[in-house]
């Protein structure tokens, strides 16, 4: 019986079928958690005690929300001007689009429905703002 000698070659390409199949996973796996990362409004809610926020070097906007349900927005150094709601977005969108480091503060009457700052603060995240804060007042005033 004769033998033959044969060797096998080496194999010079690289097996990606793991590969890709990690990466059909992972692509699902962020699918689905993408979603839910993106959803609601970040709101640093105010401790008992806080302390006082750094003020910048440009004046806040800031939106006033009274009991009777009026709209009233102060920008910059103007004074305070009655807004409908429809108009808030468009206003502050305008403002950050010329200076996007300012601050946009909500200051709503204790009286209001949650549900009511909730939708302001949403329009103004789909207007642009990265991030909103509220204003309220220490224990001892």
């Amino acid at each position: 019986m004769i033998r033959k000698n044969r060797r096998r070659k080496p194999m010079g390409d690289i097996n990606v079928v793991p590969y890709i199949d990690v990466t059909l996973v992972l692509l699902i796996i962020f699918m689905i958690t993408t979603p839910l990362l993106q959803t609601g409004v970040k709101v640093d809610l105010p401790q008992a005690e806080s302390a006082t926020v750094e003020q910048k070097d440009e004046p806040p906007v800031v939106v006033s929300i009274k009991k009777e349900g009026q709209y009233y927005i102060i920008v910059g150094d103007q004074d305070q001007q009655q807004i409908q709601p429809e108009e808030i977005d468009d206003r502050v969108a305008a403002v950050l689009a010329n200076k996007p480091e300012t601050q946009v503060l909500i200051e709503a009457d204790k009286g209001i429905e949650y549900g009511t700052v909730v939708t302001v603060m949403a329009g103004l995240k789909n207007a642009g703002v990265p991030s909103i804060g509220l204003i309220t007042r220490s224990g001892d005033q």
